[in-house]
């Protein structure tokens, strides 16, 4: 499943977007709320759409250093990505679609294609392309749409009329977009937990809207983080908790936002392939993996995939392990016992 190359008669008109990343970090700053815990100093702010928070560990120069570098990447890369804000690289793509292809960089070069690698590894299911379907079923308008608005929607969608090449892209068809959401937020914590590292942290928990990465360890001398899970069918409190060193744990749920309509209930979690929000009994998916990226990949690929392909596509993935909330049972990975805390 290749994505097309960009056409040579398109051209890329000057060079990337990059908003206005000193807006971003000034309302980042107004958000921040510092505290200490018994993890070791943690940082409170809005970020990306969510709320983010960060608990370091290590000398008090190093955590100031990084909160600055970290903050200043985190407020670039939301000017640059984020489809909400006119003047972001993204919103000047999906501008363009149609017309002629727009420059890229490196690192626009590799997030790109590490959606490519996402798309084949999940036979699909994750598909950056699929914006048109989110706001035709917007949850927050609890309405079903026509089977004619549906397929309207599903012709402006598919990674695979994405044109790529080195520093140039284009979506080939009017009323294409591309969104970052479902990796955007997994992607930046991975980044600010290098970051971290490479600034000498000797413990770091990076938490963007729950999706989770933890390195080395916390300031209360535990041997791991301690992180709860929430339970699907009472939101709000956790079922389990679990005791993670230098992983990831993301979680992917239908269950805090949707709509009922005619007697059904709508999650917001849509299948591409169907063009409709996923019904397939799976109420939430926990992953603990390497990488926040992965892990959030295979926790919402493998709830939009089902129960028992999504816990094969886990099973495939080395240092993967996860839980699926079925629709009658639990079911998981051979050794996610070994990530419950005792």
């Amino acid at each position: 499943m290749v994505s097309a190359p960009v056409p040579s008669e398109t051209i890329a008109a000057g060079s990337p977007i990059r908003g206005n990343p000193v807006a971003v970090l000034r309302r980042i700053r107004e958000s921040c709320q510092e505290s200490r815990t018994d993890g070791g100093r943690e940082l409170r702010f809005a970020a990306m759409g969510t709320a983010c928070r960060w608990v370091t560990v290590g000398s008090t120069e190093a955590m100031r250093r990084f909160d600055e570098e970290a903050l200043a990447w985190l407020a670039a890369f939301e000017a640059k990505y984020s489809r909400y804000l006119p003047d972001s690289w993204i919103s000047a793509l999906n501008e363009s679609a149609g017309g002629p292809a727009v420059a890229s960089d490196p690192e626009i070069d590799r997030i790109l294609a590490l959606c490519h690698e996402m798309h084949f590894l999940t036979r699909g299911v994750f598909d950056p392309t699929t914006l048109p379907l989110i706001r035709l079923w917007d949850w927050r308008r609890a309405q079903v749409p026509t089977e004619s608005e549906i397929e309207a929607a599903r012709q402006r969608v598919g990674w695979r009329k994405v044109q790529r090449r080195p520093g140039a892209v284009r979506l080939s068809e009017p009323g294409m977009c591309l969104d970052l959401g479902g990796m955007g937020k997994e992607y930046a914590v991975d980044q600010v937990v290098l970051l971290a590292r490479q600034r000498g942290l000797t413990g770091v928990l990076v938490d963007f809207g729950a999706d989770i990465r933890v390195m080395g360890l916390p300031a209360d001398g535990r041997p791991g983080w301690h992180l709860g899970l929430e339970d699907p069918r009472q939101p709000g409190r956790a079922w389990c908790g679990l005791a993670v060193k230098d992983a990831a744990v993301a979680t992917s749920g239908d269950y805090h936002r949707g709509f009922t309509a005619g007697g059904q209930r709508w999650g917001h979690i849509l299948d591409p392939r169907t063009g409709r929000p996923v019904q397939n009994g799976c109420h939430a998916v926990h992953v603990v993996a390497p990488s926040c990226t992965q892990a959030g990949l295979l926790s919402t690929a493998a709830l939009v995939l089902g129960p028992e392909e999504g816990l094969r596509l886990i099973e495939s993935q080395p240092g993967a392990e996860g839980l699926i909330h079925g629709p009658r049972t639990q079911l998981s990975t051979r050794r996610f016992h070994e990530h419950v805390a005792s």
